[in-house]
């Protein structure tokens, strides 16, 4: 092969430079050109938007999150809740979960209206989930929990303990059954159950709701700085306004129960703006108002929630402020208010045995309170009713067992821990009549110490009756010689 010629400054190293044809050229060019043109039109299309944040829940979504999970629900979106589960049972009359959301949404509807008539059909729709309830779903568990929340709310206490425990024994790890499990146990007057069940709930879940139930537990032991600051958090972590209400509210009503007037207005007047049918803050209102001074306006809170939530205890505490005012007349028409709802709600299958005793007491036939409260402290010895059933007693002149009822439920040892100003008052008032007067007016300073405006009708019998009772002598405490108890 012949030798290629190379000049004199070419590398021998070098290889020499292939010439590209004239095709490849154009090729390059144009890729080139293209690459340029679409940099040029992607810099200039906008950017790719980002995915859209998933739309919110609608209102029967919401209605059905806050009903499966004992939260409160809002009543528009409860009503459009239970327009949709009534259409799917008929067209699918075997559809137990449906049947049992139903159910429960009555449960709600009637507890947040005051409406007691819809809990024989919340009934009805409960068991008739458990009667076709289908394998391998879980209606069952929904269906008992709505039959424990029912019968709570009828004050039932034993039979949605019955209805409580079934459903743990059928899904132990579903935390809803707990918190009704622990107002069972609280109406029953069974303490170390209610703290072992809290205990239980806490192990199984957290957020909002088991906060503000560990509140309710807080409150009864009288631990009220731990109550408050667990209301509180529940309040900020809320997301749902009803449910954030409900929080507001029960916060309020702690306020309420120390005697911070404002705070607890702020609270109630809070829930309202977040919830208008918050219709226990209403009454709340009524409450701070009255306590406040602003009569007129306390007066419209009351007949307000009244009008929107008719129950038994509102005509009561609305009766009462009209009699403080003098108005007896006015006072005798809620009076007559509450027998009437009362037979309403009986006829529901509700017990208003409590709310009519603790009326009869002040107000009617104090032997017919006796009876009436006997029979509730059989059915379900919690503090509320140790507490009205000494003072019906007190009322019937039968003093010395009035003490011992009065006793249970300010005695800390025995589950009567809450610092309540009406509490103490009514021990009070029963160990002056016994001429324990050591001991009357430690618990009547008390009753005004914890709330200085608990009532508009007893907080003057209060102070009257300190003002009988005088200083304790300078020698020391009178040789009445009763116990000692824990409950200063």
């Amino acid at each position: 092969m012949e030798n290629e010629q190379r000049s004199p400054g070419t590398s021998l190293v070098a290889e020499p430079r292939k010439r590209r044809s004239p095709v490849l050229r154009r090729v390059l060019i144009a890729t080139v050109a293209g690459c340029a043109v679409v940099g040029g039109l992607l810099w200039l299309l906008p950017e790719e938007p980002r995915p859209a944040p998933p739309p919110a829940p609608g209102p029967k979504a919401q209605a059905l999150t806050a009903v499966t999970a004992g939260v409160p629900a809002a009543l528009p979106d409860l009503a459009a809740l239970i327009g949709d589960r009534e259409t799917r049972v008929r067209v699918r009359p075997r559809d137990a979960r449906s049947w049992a959301v139903l159910g429960s949404a009555y449960v709600e509807q009637g507890r947040r209206t005051g409406d007691t008539l819809y809990y024989p059909k919340a009934e009805e729709a409960l068991r008739t989930a458990l009667k076709v309830r289908a394998r391998g779903n879980d209606a069952n568990a929904v269906a008992m929990d709505g039959l424990a929340a029912l019968a709570n709310e009828r004050r039932d206490f034993r039979a949605a303990r019955t209805w409580g425990e079934a459903a743990v024994k059928a899904a132990p790890r579903r935390w809803t059954t707990y918190p009704l499990l622990i107002d069972a146990y609280t109406g029953l007057g069974d303490y170390k159950a209610t703290q072992r069940t809290l205990e239980k709930l806490l192990e199984l879940h957290t957020g909002p709701a088991v906060m503000a139930r560990a509140a309710a537990v807080y409150r009864d032991r009288g631990w009220r700085e731990d109550a408050a600051a667990q209301l509180a958090d529940a309040a900020a972590k809320a997301t749902a306004p009803a449910e954030q209400a409900a929080w507001l509210q029960r916060a309020g009503e702690l306020a309420w129960e120390r005697g911070d007037r404002e705070v607890a207005l702020r609270h109630f007047e809070a829930a309202v703006r977040l919830d208008p049918d918050q219709r226990e803050a209403l009454a709340g209102e009524g409450r701070a108002l009255a306590a406040l001074g602003r009569t007129s306006e306390a007066l419209n809170a009351y007949q307000v929630a009244l009008a929107k939530q008719p129950t038994p205890q509102y005509a009561l505490e609305l009766g009462e402020l009209y009699e403080s005012l003098g108005l007896t007349q006015a006072a005798r028409v809620q009076y007559d208010t509450l027998r009437a709802l009362a037979a309403k709600d009986a006829a529901a299958g509700v017990d208003d045995e409590l709310v009519l005793g603790v009326f009869e007491a002040d107000h009617g036939d104090a032997h017919d309170a006796v009876r009436r409260l006997r029979a509730e402290w059989t059915r379900q010895p919690g503090i509320p009713v140790a507490d009205a059933l000494g003072w019906a007693l007190h009322k019937a002149g039968q003093d010395e067992e009035a003490l011992k009822f009065a006793s249970a439920a300010t005695d800390k040892v025995h589950g009567g821990g809450v610092r309540d100003a009406l509490y103490a008052f009514h021990r009070g008032m029963i160990e002056k009549e016994l001429e324990k007067h050591a001991s009357a007016r430690r618990h009547l300073q008390e009753a005004l110490q914890i709330n200085p405006y608990f009532s508009p009708l007893r907080m003057p019998l209060a102070q009257a009756a300190l003002a009988t009772l005088g200083e304790p002598p300078e020698e020391g405490l009178p040789a009445d010689k009763e116990p000692q108890d824990k409950t200063s």
